[in-house]
């Protein structure tokens, strides 16, 4: 009874130990292969044109803000020249119905109404001593009616001149303004394209990066759209490294890792920012232990903006799991 009870002890015994030993034979990988890459810039404009200057290189490292290149802008230069011009027409005619007339215009007008004033007077003074005269019977009804035309008709001269000097004073009618002040408003904007299309001629960069690359040469025709420089910024190196099914489960966004690279004088820091949530390779067997390990995804990885520059697109790397 004893010895069968031994013997199942002794089988379990042997069974922990063996793996116990197998563990130990296998220990936990956390060095993986990978390489660098970069997500490149492409910079160009939005308009077509010869170029006519590149002031960078390859392999310069540039700041936001610092030129870039330049192309041809001669059409450009004279759409925004007409468009200014067009813009100070229009501002000058507003400006002129809001006024009314000229002064000098309005001089003429005082003029005619003070010689108008005077022949109303004449005529008004004509009219009283000829109904006097027909009073007493010296002249004929037609003569005093004729009298009375006239002082009539110059009087309303003085109220037709007093009117045009009054209107000339005034701007111009509110639709005449409205009218004017959208024509104003449409050559403005018109100015406002004409310098986004001079601007776009001349090309800054928008952040710090290396010029990975130049894709014309000066004299060149470059058409809308084309990129001319190719830039890296720091922020955009990347660690790509493929790891098996296993150790997926001890990983996670934003977990510290290190890097080390053929000729780097010590490992650099980084932070895991990415991980694929589909398998990049599955055998077309069914699933064991064997060839689960066989599955492997994708993890992606940031330096420091300040190591960035340290890593090379297409270096490849060992990535350290902490």
């Amino acid at each position: 009874m004893s010895r069968a009870l031994r013997y199942p002890s002794m089988v379990l015994a042997v069974v922990l130990v063996s793996l116990v030993l197998a563990s130990c034979g296998q220990p936990q990988q956390n060095t993986f292969q990978g390489y660098v890459e970069g997500e490149f810039v492409y910079v160009a404009s939005s308009q077509p044109g010869r170029l006519d200057s590149l002031a960078v290189q390859r392999g310069q490292q540039v700041t936001a803000r610092l030129p870039l290149f330049a192309l041809e802008a001669v059409d450009e230069t004279a759409a925004r020249q007409q468009a200014l011009r067009q813009l100070d027409a229009a501002q000058a005619q507003l400006k002129d119905l809001q006024t009314g007339k000229r002064p000098a215009e309005l001089d003429v007008t005082r003029a005619q109404l003070t010689q108008a004033q005077a022949q109303a007077a004449k005529s008004a003074q004509q009219l009283r001593r000829d109904r006097e005269q027909y009073r007493v019977g010296g002249i004929a009804q037609a003569q005093l009616e004729a009298s009375q035309s006239g002082a009539d008709a110059d009087a309303g001269r003085v109220r037709e001149l007093q009117s045009q000097l009054a209107v000339g004073r005034l701007p111009g009618r509110d639709q005449q303004l409205r009218a004017q002040g959208a024509q104003v408003a449409a050559a403005r904007a018109a100015l406002a394209q004409a310098q986004w299309k001079l601007d776009q001629k001349a090309v800054t960069s928008t952040r710090n990066g290396r010029v990975f690359d130049t894709m014309y040469r000066v004299g060149e025709w470059v058409p809308a759209g084309s990129p001319v420089v190719r830039l890296l910024p720091p922020e955009n190196i990347k660690l790509r490294f493929f790891v098996p099914e296993p150790v997926l489960g001890r990983l996670a966004v934003g977990q510290s890792v290190t890097v080390g690279c053929d000729g780097c004088k010590a490992t650099l820091p980084a932070r895991i920012t990415y991980i694929a949530t589909e398998a990049e390779y599955t055998p077309p067997v069914i699933y064991s232990n064997e060839n689960r390990a066989k599955l492997v995804y994708l993890i992606e990885a940031h330096p420091s903006v300040a190591d960035a520059p340290k890593l090379h697109p297409g270096q490849p790397v060992e990535v350290t799991l902490r």
